[in-house]
């Protein structure tokens, strides 16, 4: 019983740390550019784990590492770059919306590649919840017509990324703990990221005199902190004491909050908009699945 309430304290607390992400992200985008915001986050980020768990790093298998890096690559560096690249077109809400599609990805692919499971309540939870997402999107899409909607490519790319990199932790990674995954993580991918923020110009008169650089900064530093290290851990260790699907269903949640964030930043949001996210959270809750005795 405490384990199922945990479970849902993590999605909350998740829910809430990465539905803040995309507001951040368009912030940040004001002093910085796509590249030099998604190489940032992943060192300031890398540097953070580095200080937690570093001593962690010894204790992975050699036969870990292959998994732990592509869970590197495709859960952090790659996604990082791919959503600022995203918002520098679209609304900061309508790109948490897309992202929701991470949970049906993960058990297409759970499925397909990783022959995971999954129950017929958490089909029908991510079918309901897709429904409600669809008809965010839709909605989004009346209400801002100018966007460019071809960059939502970058953004379906990430939940497929995503989506491989839950199933590769639950499968492949569940007796390694939540820190230590995260903090290796981040081991593979930080120099690649140094050698990109060398490349875009980040170093430059320009890019320190920009007005908005100072706060961007900001932004980009509590990013690192809460939505990419401490969410990064958390997610992990909802990975492990959950499935798969019911963890990325956090990315159904999201949305709410980001909404949230957007109409008080300006953007728009509609009626209709609430009734989906009250869709989306019915989604949630049927994705959930119990645990008879075990739970």
């Amino acid at each position: 019983m405490n384990n199922i309430k945990s479970k849902w304290v993590y999605l909350f607390v998740l829910s809430v740390i990465w539905g803040s992400s995309f507001i951040l992200i368009k912030k940040s985008l004001l002093g910085l550019t796509p590249y030099q915001l998604g190489a940032l986050r992943i060192i300031i980020t890398g540097l953070f784990l580095f200080a937690m768990g570093f001593k962690t790093i010894k204790t992975i298998k050699t036969s870990d590492w292959k998994w732990i890096i592509i869970s590197g690559l495709l859960g952090s560096l790659i996604p990082a770059f791919f959503f600022a690249i995203a918002e520098t077109e679209i609304d900061s809400a309508v790109v948490s919306i897309l992202n929701s599609l991470v949970p049906l990805n993960t058990i297409l692919l759970g499925f397909a590649v990783f022959k995971i499971a999954s129950t017929k309540r958490q089909i029908l939870g991510v079918i309901i919840g897709f429904i409600g997402t669809a008809i965010l999107i839709l909605k989004g899409a009346h209400l801002n017509p100018n966007q460019n909607y071809f960059y939502a490519i970058f953004v379906i790319l990430s939940t497929l990324m995503y989506a491989a990199n839950v199933n590769i932790i639950k499968k492949y990674l569940q007796h390694v703990k939540p820190l230590t995954i995260a903090t290796g993580n981040f081991v593979a991918i930080i120099i690649p990221a140094m050698i990109i923020l060398v490349f875009t110009d980040f170093f430059s008169t320009q890019t320190f005199e920009n007005p908005e650089f100072k706060m961007a900064m900001v932004y980009i530093t509590i990013l690192s902190l809460f939505g990419t290290a401490m969410a990064k851990i958390l997610f992990n260790k909802l990975v492990h004491m959950s499935t798969p699907v019911f963890a990325s269903s956090v990315t159904f949640v999201m949305p709410i909050v980001a909404l949230m964030w957007g109409f008080l930043d300006g953007e728009v949001f509609s009626m209709l908009q609430g009734v989906a996210s009250v869709i989306i959270l019915l989604g949630v809750y049927l994705s959930h699945k119990k645990q008879s005795k075990q739970g």
